[in-house]
C-alpha cells in the first residue's frame, strides 16, 4: 500500500530546499510569508542575526477592523500593502522574497504584487 505524504509535509521540505538557496542579511533581508487556512502572515527577517525586523498579519488590530475576511485575496494584498509600509519606515528598501514553500500563485503572489506596489524591491 502506497502512503501518500500530507500537504504539510511536502511544503516544509519544499522550503528546507528554497532555504538552502538564500538567506535574509543586513542590506537585503528575507520577506517570509505564511499562510494559514484562516490569516496571513509577514515578516522581514535578518537571518545573520536571526532577529525579526518588521511583521505583519491579518491579526492585527486595523487590519481585522479594514478586512471583512481574513483569508482571501484581498487580505493577502491588504498584508502586502501593511509589510511594505512598515519596512519602509525602518528603512528596508529591498528585501529577498521567501514564499515558504507555498506555490507562487492566488494569495502569495497577491501579497508580493502588493508589496512591490507599496515601494519594496525583489
Amino acid at each position: 500500500m502506497v502512503s501518500k505524504k500530507s500537504r504539510t509535509e511536502v511544503r516544509e521540505k519544499k522550503h528546507k530546499k528554497l532555504r538552502n538557496r538564500f538567506s535574509g542579511t543586513a542590506e537585503r533581508p528575507r520577506l517570509a510569508v505564511f499562510r494559514s487556512n484562516n490569516h496571513m502572515y509577514a515578516q522581514i527577517i535578518d537571518d545573520t542575526v536571526g532577529k525579526t525586523l518588521v511583521a505583519a498579519s491579518t491579526l492585527e488590530k486595523d487590519a481585522k477592523a479594514e478586512l471583512s475576511k481574513t483569508n482571501d485575496v484581498a487580505a493577502a494584498a491588504y498584508v502586502g500593502t501593511l509589510i511594505a509600509k512598515k519596512a519602509l519606515e525602518k528603512g528596508i528598501t529591498t528585501v529577498v522574497y521567501d514564499r515558504g514553500g507555498m506555490i507562487y500563485q492566488g494569495k502569495v503572489k497577491a501579497l508580493a504584487d502588493a508589496a512591490r506596489e507599496a515601494g519594496l524591491e525583489f
